[in-house]
């Protein structure tokens, strides 16, 4: 998979970009993560790729020039299609499912925005997508787009050491992930579930769903709407205490 990354900060990506599950999948070559320094296409002898808005207002817009030019340039040395993003807080939330939909693409342009924001005529002529990664302020698109990079990454073929590291991970399922523990058996009296230490791998593959399902209850039962659900699933939420109503309204989405 190749995703670039087009910023005004490549240092900054570089940097973060080299390590963890990013730098190992570069340095195995499944991910070409392409780190592309917007200020390569300007023309000026200071660089500039923002000014001021028209209208008046604090801040700087980031020139709609340089970045026709560097979409156009991307465009066509891929030769393959190629999905363009802004990073915006304008755009459709990031979610799992979202994720899931961008592994499966072949070719990225991820643009960092900053300062106040793009040029509107970048949003109406020259990207396919908006994404946002929360309804906060941030600097800049750099560390959104490096979010979306380290999640989408996780779903290439060969990144991670087990393929269902991914697979079983929070909210794959549409679900929070299970409690996780290791040794010591016991630390200062706080001792892990016997189960865990059992050895009977049915019965650790229940308990772990049964936890799943209770997290989820009780930290983000908005998730459980989208979830996808088992019948047993929907057996261990009634004996959770899951309330009436929304029990019956998961048996009735339930395909």
């Amino acid at each position: 998979m190749i995703i670039e990354v087009v910023t005004l900060f490549p240092a900054m990506v570089e940097q973060c970009a080299s390590h963890s599950i990013i730098g190992r999948a570069r340095e195995s070559g499944a991910l070409q993560l392409r780190v592309v320094d917007l200020r390569d296409y300007t023309h000026d002898r200071h660089r500039t790729a923002d000014d001021a808005p028209y209208g008046g207002g604090a801040g700087m817009v980031m020139k709609v020039e340089p970045l026709d030019e560097a979409i156009t340039d991307l465009r066509q040395k891929a030769g393959e299609p190629v999905r363009v993003i802004l990073m915006s807080p304008q755009g459709r939330k990031l979610d799992q499912r979202l994720v899931e939909e961008l592994a499966e693409e072949g070719h990225l342009v991820l643009i960092c925005g900053h300062y106040e924001g793009v040029d509107e005529r970048v949003r109406e002529h020259l990207v396919d997508d908006e994404i946002s990664i929360g309804d906060y302020v941030l600097t800049g698109g750099e560390l959104p787009a490096l979010v979306l990079v380290d999640a989408v990454a996780r779903y290439i073929p060969g990144v991670l050491g087990k393929a269902e590291s991914a697979e079983e991970e929070s909210f794959r399922d549409g679900l929070l992930e299970y409690p996780q523990y290791t040794r010591p058996e016991e630390y200062r009296g706080w001792r892990v579930p016997e189960v865990l230490l059992s050895g009977h791998h049915a019965m650790i593959a229940r308990w772990r769903r049964r936890e799943s399902l209770r997290r989820t209850l009780e930290r983000r039962p908005d998730l459980l709407a989208s979830a996808r659900l088992t019948r047993n699933d929907l057996q261990m939420l009634e004996e959770l205490g899951a309330d009436g109503a929304l029990l019956e309204k998961l048996k009735a989405e339930r395909p």
